[in-house]
């Protein structure tokens, strides 16, 4: 792939990604063609909509929605057991989610890439 076509994909994905690890990524990507490449980024989840569905959950009292969203599925049954904390968790996760969002995107892109 063409150095120009790896900072594109960069760009178009950097907000869903940790960037630490950018980088490497597009290391990663100059090795490989187009079409491999944007295989690995079709799928990612977006750190805003993960925090919104986060807000909501405590409107609508039902807890770990956006770890599912995310992939988390042991702390959204946690969650959701313990109706977030009796909502401490719930606050806790209000900073943790766009983080952990990026992270688990982080995760499969390089798991993709094999890196």
């Amino acid at each position: 792939m063409e150095l120009r076509d790896a900072e594109q994909i960069i760009l178009l994905y950097s907000s869903k990604l940790s960037p630490e690890y950018i980088p490497m990524i597009k290391e990663r990507l100059l090795e490989l063609d187009r079409s491999t490449a944007i295989t690995a980024f079709c799928d990612l989840k977006d750190p805003q909509t993960a925090f919104i569905i986060s807000i909501c959950e405590f409107f609508i009292q039902i807890h770990g929605i956006s770890r599912f969203y995310i992939g988390d599925i042991g702390i959204g049954i946690g969650k959701l057991l313990t109706c977030g904390g009796c909502d401490i968790w719930w606050l806790i996760d209000l900073f943790l989610i766009s983080d952990a969002t990026r992270s688990r995107n982080t995760q499969k892109v390089m798991r993709l890439l094999g890196i």
